[in-house]
């Protein structure tokens, strides 16, 4: 599958399904070594891995962050095919799993293309130094790194449009895709970024936990700035074991929000043209 950086602004949108391979913060959930409620629940979606999403459509599979459950996500999944990899940013828990693509390397003996802000792309270059050698050592792994400077891009049908956004003094990608926007470890979105999301008809964003925190938001100004953009359907994501049990929390949010879990699949029908 060809991946091809575009400037055009007009593009058709193909409908794709999104799965949740994961909706944990950094920790996961249960966290290692916690006794909570959260962590001893028996309910599967109190369960969560770290953050990442599969979008397969009609021409392409794209898996956003490889987290350190990488290996395991597309296992569970049974994911036989990815055609890129979209990062939002270079926290471990988004990044540490990369080192598994060689096993797409080989089944598909192409490198994996891989987009990036600069910032990202200097932290993969360097925690993957082995990959970006210039005398590589047989087997590891074979990427194709793209550097997204805010331009959107194209990867098979899919259309990606970077969207800016802060995790405290980090700037991290969220992407809207279609109907579609995807914004995980922020806790600032600047008004001419949030533009980008307004007419979304689904918006999947970060809401850690109920108190405040520096750097995510929380489940209730998450639920402001859905409601502020006026999106028909919000799920949230990048939950700690702090936020509560699921089901519970789940029957107090407003209608059409509702906490994502790991396994989950929504599809997306577009109507919108990027």
């Amino acid at each position: 599958m060809i991946s091809l950086k575009v400037s055009s602004s007009i593009h058709s949108i193909s409908d794709f399904s999104v799965e949740f391979l994961g909706t944990g913060t950094s920790g996961g959930v249960p966290m290692i070594a916690c006794k909570c409620e959260v962590c001893l629940s028996s309910n599967k979606k109190d369960n969560r891995l770290r953050s990442s999403i599969l979008i397969r459509s009609a021409q392409a599979s794209v898996v956003i962050d490889t987290t350190p459950d990488f290996r395991y996500q597309m296992l569970r999944s049974k994911v036989e095919h990815l055609d890129a990899v979209v990062f939002t940013h270079s926290h471990k828990d988004h990044i540490a799993g990369l080192d598994d693509i060689r096993a797409y390397n080989f089944f598909s003996q192409r490198p994996m293309p891989l987009f990036a802000n600069e910032e990202t792309a200097f932290a993969l270059k360097r925690d993957f130094y082995y990959a970006f050698a210039e005398n590589k050592y047989p087997g590891i792994p074979e990427l194709d790194l793209n550097v997204q400077d805010g331009e959107p891009f194209r990867v098979a049908d899919l259309f990606f449009i970077p969207i800016h956004v802060r995790h405290l003094n980090m700037g991290v990608s969220g992407y809207r895709i279609g109907d579609f926007t995807y914004v995980t470890d922020a806790n600032h979105i600047e008004e001419k970024e949030l533009e980008k999301i307004r007419g979304s008809k689904i918006l999947v964003i970060n809401a850690l936990r109920q108190e405040k925190h520096l750097s995510h938001f929380t489940l209730q100004e998450a639920i402001d700035l859905a409601a502020s953009l006026n999106i028909p359907h919000t799920y949230f994501t990048h939950i700690s074991h702090q936020m509560g049990l699921h089901e519970q929390v789940n029957a107090q949010l407003p209608k059409g929000m509702q906490l994502a879990h790991d396994g989950l699949v929504i599809e997306v029908k577009n109507t919108a043209v990027a």
